[in-house]
């Protein structure tokens, strides 16, 4: 029997140490420093998983090289909405940062952010004509603006050497460019985050400790169990508010909750592995992040891209990731973990995925039934010159994809990220992949703007929200010349390049 002493009470429970569950520690504190926050994590540090910098492409998702957030209507234009989304969520990640920076709590930006162009490549005429279209329906709105496009290879080679040199002159190619792009070392931006978090009062970072069992108090608190790896023994936590931020650990930790509104999810893991190259004569060529037309099926972290990686003050290439299917939810997670999710809910809208999503079976068998030389041909699409000996392998992280329940076909694969939450909102669960870290501000500001039920946040925090984020309540969208003056703003504070 547990005495009373054992058990622990804090205001926020937050689950998982990667960048979801730091972007809320900060923002939580900085509405409201009074606040207890316990941040658990089964590994021994932070960002071990997905917020890793080599599990993850790096690339500040702005969707102006991203051609999946851009599809081709049947009618034949260029659907630019989701785009503009992601465009002015990434912009919100921008003052979080630019906001600490200016506050001491950050001192080089320079350790997880650097200026790298973003481009988008295609081959072939039909893809050349939708690029063509992309580019005139992106470049049109003020968001984008700034964005070049060009089908002269002596263009593009001046932008990205390596994809040109030694390619057919006679192929039709086509680019586009943007200079305010960015690459972002979300590792480093995370241990940033839990550095500061720890100088503040009320808040506790607690590693190699897994949560067990999660249970309802009479009172609507939660009654989280807590075992240290290590030790095995188990220690009690209750909490006002609770946050799975686990990654793809996340969906068996909602399941746990037994809350109605987890009924019917279940998640589909797709590993992945890079090409790298540390080579300085090869990385010193490629200052970019190319992006390409992804495979029929593929899931949009598949997406081939010829990346610039700065991490640890460091350049590297990263071409891939080429994915593969593995049963693990997590990279350090189990190969029973797709197996223990299964529930009576979910196996129904498991089982409509996979009679309708055929195009993702196959693709994802091609990918694991690849050679090392299919691979290298992969790459050859984008780096016509490549000599094997240059690059190695990386072993990237894990990402669940989420299935849930839909009224029309019984189940739908998701490939964006999702909030459940319980009916009084004490307890949040991230689910998902991409965009993931890039719109870690946006996604931690939803969750927020769900807790006021909680009783939790002050009464002004929509005015403290304001003070970290000067756009917050505000559109990018529609109002232009908010959108300059905030990007003219971080752009300064973060080092980056901005388009006047």
């Amino acid at each position: 029997m547990t005495n009373q002493s054992d058990v622990i009470e804090v205001d926020c429970l937050l689950v998982g140490a990667g960048i979801m569950s730091t972007t809320l520690g900060v923002f939580l504190k900085e509405i409201h420093p009074e606040l207890s926050v316990e941040l658990i994590e089964m590994l021994p540090s932070e960002a071990q998983e997905s917020s890793d910098s080599w599990n993850n492409a790096g690339t500040g998702h702005a969707a102006n090289c991203e051609l999946n957030y851009t599809p081709l209507e049947a009618d034949g234009t260029v659907n630019i909405s989701k785009a503009l989304q992601v465009n002015i969520e990434f912009d919100l990640s921008r003052q979080l940062w630019a906001y600490l920076i200016q506050k001491g709590a950050i001192q080089d930006p320079a350790s997880f952010i650097n200026p790298v162009p973003h481009m988008s490549f295609v081959q072939g005429a039909d893809h050349v004509s939708f690029l063509k279209k992309r580019h005139a329906a992106l470049s049109a709105h003020h968001c984008f603006h700034g964005m070049e496009y060009t089908e002269d290879t002596s263009q593009i080679a001046q932008w990205a050497p390596l994809i040109v040199k030694g390619r057919n002159p006679e192929g039709k190619v086509a680019a586009t460019r943007i200079i305010t792009g960015a690459d972002v070392s979300y590792g480093s931006l995370t241990s940033h985050f839990l550095k500061y978090l720890n100088t503040l009062g009320g808040f506790k970072a607690s590693f190699l400790d897994q949560v067990t069992h999660l249970q309802r108090e009479p009172d609507g608190r939660w009654r989280i169990t807590i075992k240290n790896r290590q030790t095995g023994s188990n220690r009690f936590v209750i909490a006002k508010f609770v946050f799975l931020g686990a990654g793809g650990g996340a969906l068996p930790l909602l399941q746990k909750s037994g809350i109605p509104e987890a009924r019917g999810y279940a998640g589909f893991p797709v590993s992945g592995i890079w090409l790298r190259c540390d080579a300085q004569e090869i990385v010193s060529q490629h200052e970019a992040k190319v992006y390409g037309m992804a495979a029929e099926g593929s899931p949009p972290m598949s997406v081939p891209h010829l990346d610039t990686r700065v991490i640890d003050g460091k350049r590297s290439l990263l071409f891939g990731p080429y994915a593969g299917f593995s049963t693990k939810f997590l990279k350090n997670g189990s190969w029973l973990d797709l197996f223990k999710s299964l529930r009576l809910g979910n196996l129904m809208p498991l089982a409509a995925v996979g009679l309708s999503s055929f195009s993702l079976v196959k693709y994802l068998v091609g990918q694991v039934l690849q050679s090392k030389a299919d691979q290298f041909e992969a790459l050859r699409e984008y780096y016509p010159n490549v000599n094997p000996k240059d690059w190695y392998l990386e072993v990237a992280g894990q990402r669940v994809q989420i299935i849930k329940k839909d009224k029309l076909k019984t189940g739908i694969l998701e490939f964006g990220t999702e909030i459940v939450e319980s009916a009084d909102s004490s307890i949040v669960a991230l689910l998902g992949a991409s965009p993931g870290a890039s719109t870690a501000a946006s996604i931690m500001i939803n969750v927020i703007e769900r807790m006021p039920p909680t009783g939790l946040l002050p009464s002004d925090w929509k005015v403290r929200m304001k003070g970290i984020i000067p756009s917050y309540g505000e559109s990018l969208i529609t109002d232009e010349a908010l959108c300059n003056k905030v990007r003219a703003e971080t752009a300064a504070v973060l080092g980056l390049k901005n388009i006047a």
